[in-house]
């Protein structure tokens, strides 16, 4: 009797895409944060007197604890060991905590604005105080929402075992970029009327703590699940151990995949980083209005990663699908870099490109991760695959502005509000985007050839 309940749980329609609905809405609120600072580097750069290298250090600092210190793999392990329930909380609460260092760090003006690390006479660094504790922040912030990633595609893989398992993963992904559409737009909005960078981060963090009462409700569902899937896992024998890492990182396929997942994100989250600031800078956009151009880019994944995912559910091609969007990254990154194709409507057209190409791979690259990977692994899997994701998203920003800082880029300054600012050129900023996409597209031709050696199915449909 209890086995027939619970089965009739994942086969009942409306409690599985109310399990997506539920977890999805817990990342928006993580993504909106990931992104709320995005569309404001100039206004940041203005009010807090950071320069284009602060501001991608301040980026890169998503990504610290996650790649050095191993905390994304370390929450893969906790989640395969102690379950979606406990990991998911866990790693919202950390989100919240994080929010709320970097609001403390962007809100408040330090009596000694430097931090300086010396031994003896020789100063290894120094570093603007403000920058170095919301880093920090965003570090910590990185560590939760990285981890909610993952727990929310394994809780959505196992509510839809042979079922329509890349469309609710689309769902999940273009839900959490509603999170960050409203950070590209709203986001300037909201410091404008304030006056203020901080101030959109405190309305987001705000909104986090109803993410955690979202996925608290999913809690009471999942618990009604687990006792299937227990009874499932004692049947098989079958517990996560460690040294199954060794047998993860021994399938070519998998790195193809994480190598073609750090190349292709490399690509698109951190250009969001600096798209708000290519607007005004190229495309001659007011910086009231320079997120809006940018946040059409997820607002294209918001209906066209789950049509994609679809795709693959009834008709296959995963690698195709993967190896077309890489092709559209190369092509749209380059006209970025075009300094002649500057009108406004260009990048409009360009950033639109740009949302289909984003909605094509991740709505078939997430989904093929469980055609080579068994599920008792997957958790781990997924977190091996976020942190060498996280060494792109913690090193491009940075990448970035210091690209930006040198003679090359940094072509002058002008006068704004009566303090002069820099004026940049992105054409090789732009040319780096590009030049991970050429090589994203020769992983994802090696992926979709190892597929034919191996036969996982990944040009196979999902739906069974």
């Amino acid at each position: 009797m209890l086995d027939s309940i619970q089965r009739s749980m994942r086969d009942s329609a409306k409690v599985r895409w109310s399990v997506v609905a539920l977890v999805s809405f817990t990342m928006l609120c993580g993504y909106i944060i990931t992104d709320v600072m995005a569309p404001l580097k100039t206004m940041i750069e203005q009010d807090l007197g950071w320069s284009s290298y602060d501001y991608g250090l301040f980026t890169s600092g998503y990504g610290w604890l996650n790649v050095f210190v191993f905390m994304l793999i370390i929450s893969g392990i906790v989640l395969d060991k102690m379950g979606v329930r406990f990991t998911g909380v866990s790693a919202t609460i950390v989100m919240i905590a994080g929010a709320g260092i970097k609001y403390w760090a962007l809100s408040t003006v330090f009596d000694n604005p430097m931090a300086t690390l010396s031994i003896g006479s020789w100063e290894i660094f120094s570093i603007k105080r403000q920058v170095l504790y919301a880093a920090l922040g965003f570090s910590v912030f990185g560590v939760g929402v990285e981890a909610i990633g993952i727990t929310a595609t394994k809780a959505i893989v196992r509510w839809f075992k042979g079922k329509e398992t890349a469309l609710a993963l689309g769902l999940n992904v273009a839900t959490a970029r509603i999170g960050t559409i409203l950070a590209m737009s709203v986001s300037p909005v909201i410091a404008e009327k304030f006056s203020s960078p901080s101030m959109p981060l405190l309305f987001c963090l705000l909104m986090l703590v109803v993410g955690l009462m979202s996925f608290l409700v999913f809690c009471v569902l999942d618990r009604r699940l687990d006792s299937e899937e227990v009874a499932e896992r004692e049947a098989s024998g079958e517990e996560f151990r460690l040294r199954d890492i060794v047998g993860i990182v021994k399938i070519r396929s998998f790195w193809y995949i994480a190598a073609l997942c750090v190349l292709f994100y490399s690509a698109v989250f951190p250009f969001l980083k600096y798209a708000s600031d290519l607007m005004v800078q190229k495309f001659g956009v007011d910086s009231q209005l320079a997120g809006t151009i940018p946040s059409l880019l997820p607002l294209g994944t918001l209906f066209l990663t789950p049509l994609f995912g679809s795709i693959y559910d009834r008709k296959g091609r995963g690698a195709t699908i993967m190896i077309i969007g890489s092709l559209m990254l190369i092509a749209i990154h380059l006209l970025f870099s075009v300094p002649a194709l500057n009108n406004w409507v260009i990048a409009v057209i360009l950033m639109v490109l740009l949302g289909v190409a984003f909605s094509m791979v991740p709505s078939a690259m997430w989904p093929s991760v469980p055609k080579i990977i068994d599920e008792r692994r997957l958790g781990t899997a997924y977190s091996l695959v976020f942190w060498i994701q996280n060494w792109g998203l913690m090193g491009v920003p940075l990448l970035i502005g210091y690209i930006l800082d040198r003679p090359c880029c940094k072509v002058g300054m002008e006068l704004v509000g009566g303090t002069e600012v820099p004026v940049y050129d992105y054409t090789v900023p732009m040319l780096v985007f590009a030049t991970f996409g050429l090589l994203g597209l020769v992983f994802a031709l090696l992926l979709k050839a190892d597929d034919k050696k191996m036969g996982y199915g990944l040009e196979e449909p999902n739906i069974e």
